[in-house]
């Protein structure tokens, strides 16, 4: 006998399946409806009927259908313990920062035989709280600048440990702001104990670590990356964003946007910089006279304020500057500073005023929030795109983007919205790249995270506003719709 696929065509539609099950009833009682009627007119009848042969061949010429089997219910998965998923993950995400600490730091120390491991691995642990902005005590003074790059690597690992927390106790996607709140509390908990414990083990000779302020330090970082994570596995960010107005959803996203293209400019500016200067920057090392594992640790130091650097001359970039020792003052027209370390990031330091040359630097931080004005134009202007799916079709409707582009009114409130949100970020990141080395000259150190701040929200509104209209008036237009006068 021929078959067929499960279902009539292979079509997965249960219409098709009822529909052939309804045609071989039929069928059945055609064929019960001529046996009774033959039996009823006698022989005589029958024998003027058609005789129809119910066999093998007729039947293989019909469809053949099977109904599917029922599915079994799938096991529920199983969860772990809140308690034995964030100590796991906070563990884990601790020592996987922890580690390029201290194998620098500890193998530097050791090569040069300045102490033993206990020491090297003591050394590690203060740079570690030196990453999570923690001041550290020594006899020259606080040294609080704190390594940004560790800092990066810090949060991202707490972003992993908040998801994988998330996922493990059966959260993940479920659009919760509580739960994912409730995971990056855990977390938050249980990395302020680790940073108490760590102050502990670190405090000693040379070194003075409060526990109170590292668990709170920990506390702060803890809390920040993991609910990063655990935002982005409830699946609650993008319901919240959803829910939220455009010009302030657009705004934002515009103003980080803007923020870190700003940074950006900042980070190729101060690479190019450091690169024109690098012979003198390999006579620093070169003058420290330490052997092939000290200068290794001092550059891989400077790669560590790698970022801090970057802001510094973002600051630079944007007018305000900044300040390498108390007194001193590093901008566009003015630079005074006095005696500095013997690090390879000063050799990237300008000799004074730019003069012409700084008008035109000026114009980086510009054409950096033109590109996100642009950016948000083309986001407005392909709603679906972004959001994909029914929410970006509901979006393109109620966003009414015409033929000629996105509507003003939304354009204009997301564009000055984002001037404050790039401030703000970028006032933050100033104030997190500054401190003290010591308590001397060098006792302040960074640029001003309010004036920076302030700069940056004008340049940010008025580049955003800029670079989105022009966007809209000359960027590509869509074909009006079928039927639709232009």
């Amino acid at each position: 006998m021929p078959s067929t696929t499960d279902r009539p065509d292979g079509s997965e539609d249960p219409f098709a399946v009822a529909e052939a099950l309804q045609s071989v009833v039929r069928d059945t009682e055609d064929l019960v409806i001529e046996r009774d009627t033959a039996a009823e007119d006698g022989p005589d009848a029958a024998g003027r009927r058609d005789t129809v042969v119910v066999d093998d061949e007729l039947l293989g010429r019909r469809d053949t259908v099977r109904l599917p089997h029922p599915r079994r219910p799938e096991e529920p998965a199983r969860r772990a313990p809140m308690i034995v998923a964030v100590a796991f993950a906070t563990l884990w995400a601790a020592l996987l920062s922890y580690l390029p600490v201290a194998v620098v730091i500890g193998l530097a120390r050791t090569m040069e035989g300045a102490g033993g491991l206990g020491d090297a691995a003591r050394a590690g642990l203060a740079g570690w709280l030196l990453g999570h902005g923690l001041p550290i005590g020594t006899s020259i003074g606080p040294l609080a600048v704190t390594p940004l790059l560790l800092t990066l690597l810090v949060i991202w690992r707490l972003n992993r440990a908040g998801l994988h927390v998330t996922r493990a106790v059966g959260a993940r996607r479920s659009g919760s702001a509580a739960r994912a709140l409730g995971v990056a509390g855990a977390l938050a908990l249980a990395y302020a104990l680790v940073g108490a414990l760590t102050a502990v083990l670190a405090d000693g000779r040379g070194t003075q670590i409060s526990a109170g302020r590292a668990a709170l330090h920990f506390f702060a970082f803890g809390l920040a990356g993991a609910l990063i994570g655990s935002l982005r596995g409830t699946g609650a960010l993008a319901t919240l964003a959803r829910r939220s107005p455009p010009v302030l959803r657009h705004g934002a996203r515009a103003g980080l946007v803007a923020a870190f293209l700003i940074l950006g400019a900042g980070a190729v500016a101060g690479g190019l910089s450091v690169a024109l200067g690098a012979g003198q920057a390999a006579e620093m090392i070169a003058a420290y006279r330490t052997g092939v594992a000290g200068q290794a640790g001092i550059t891989v130091i400077s790669i560590g304020y790698a970022v801090n650097a970057s802001i510094w001359a973002a600051a630079y970039l944007l007018g305000p500057g900044f300040a390498l020792g108390t007194g001193s003052t590093v901008s566009l027209t003015e630079v005074s500073v006095g005696p500095l370390p013997m690090l390879p990031l000063a050799a990237g330091l300008p000799a004074g005023p730019m003069g012409a040359t700084g008008a035109a630097l000026l114009l980086l931080p510009v054409i950096a929030g033109g590109a996100a004005g642009w950016l948000l134009t083309q986001r407005l202007r392909h709603p679906g795109r972004e959001a994909g799916r029914d929410a970006g079709r509901r979006t393109a409707r109620r966003g009414a983007p015409g033929p000629d582009g996105p509507p003003w009114p939304l354009l204009i409130g997301a564009s000055l919205l984002a001037g404050p949100v790039a401030g703000c970020t970028l006032s933050l990141f100033a104030w997190l790249s500054g401190g003290s080395m010591g308590a001397g000259r060098l006792a302040e150190i960074g640029p001003d995270p309010l004036l920076v701040g302030l700069v940056g929200a004008a340049v940010a509104a008025v580049s955003v506003l800029a670079g989105a209209a022009v966007a809209r008036v000359f960027g590509p237009q869509r074909p009006p719709a079928p039927g639709r006068r232009p």
